[in-house]
């Protein structure tokens, strides 16, 4: 089975201190690249993300984004901080002293200040886990939107390969019936010359033509060549640069083919070759 390099996938966790999401987006790309955007407090968890990325994936650019969203302080055990409670009556104290006619502060005023409260914070060691088991879940959910996006492309690259092949079976017998067009055309010119040539003459004259309209070769790699493409996506796996490989080769003995065309026909066989494989090229560009 073959896979996309495009897709999405999103997984969340909730835990005591909020709630942790990672969100997965990949395009094509030539190699591997990973970009992130994650809080700066599990910034040192990027290389252990980009690792296990790198396990399941071997082309395409990756887009990373992990969010945290707090929990509610209603969900959460208010705990002030010793330490900063300390240095905050410390402080109070002296301002009553300095200034006596001061109102004390509120016990809505203390909880309020910056400090007496610890905010919901990521911590990469407390996090690590979560983050990488969210980030997993999200991974094989990738790869499922990745494999169902390259059965589609592979339909696709296998109704082209037909009409492929169709269109070679039927440049076969064209170049046969090209060189007896153009003996019985080089007999009737003679014959309205009224000249004898020889028949060792004629005879050179046909086989310097078969020579240089011959196509069997191209016709032949052309069958190979769709032949290993249809292995080559049976066998699945990271396959696009191979394939995109073979386009390359498709498209050359096609454009053979029309520079050696002397028919109509073979023209149009060769035209529709070319479409048929630009088509190919640009979902090919899109397997991993």
């Amino acid at each position: 089975m073959i896979a996309s390099m495009t897709g999405f996938a999103a997984a969340a966790l909730e835990t005591p201190q909020g709630s942790l999401a990672v969100e997965l987006k990949t395009v094509n790309h030539r190699y591997l690249e990973f970009q992130t955007r994650v809080p700066e407090e599990i910034r040192p968890l990027e290389p252990a993300m980009r690792e296990a990325v790198a396990a399941r994936l071997t082309r395409g650019k990756v887009d990373c984004r992990v969010t945290f969203t707090p929990a509610t302080a209603a969900q959460r055990t208010l705990v002030p901080d010793d330490t900063a409670l300390s240095a905050l009556g410390d402080a109070s104290r002296r301002v009553l002293e300095r200034f006596p006619e001061a109102r004390p502060l509120s016990v809505a005023e203390v909880l309020h200040w910056p400090g007496v409260l610890a905010e919901a914070t990521l911590s990469p060691d407390r996090v690590r886990e979560d983050l990488m088991r969210i980030l997993d879940r999200a991974l094989s959910e990738l790869d499922q939107t990745r494999r169902r996006e390259g059965t589609k492309l592979e339909q696709v690259l296998r109704e082209r390969l037909a009409r492929m092949s169709e269109l070679v079976t039927e440049a076969r017998p064209l170049v046969p019936g090209a060189v007896k067009a153009y003996q019985e055309k080089l007999a009737a010119k003679i014959a309205e010359a009224a000249a004898s040539p020889s028949d060792e003459r004629v005879h050179q004259e046909i086989v310097l033509y078969a020579a240089r309209i011959d196509v069997d070769e191209e016709i032949a790699r052309l069958g190979t060549h769709i032949s290993e493409f249809l292995r080559v996506m049976d066998r699945g796996g990271a396959c696009g640069k191979r394939l995109d490989f073979l386009c390359q080769e498709l498209n050359r003995e096609a454009n053979t083919l029309g520079s050696k065309s002397v028919a109509s026909e073979m023209t149009r066989i060769s035209v529709e070759l070319k479409v048929l494989i630009e088509q190919m090229r640009e979902h090919v560009q899109n397997i991993q």
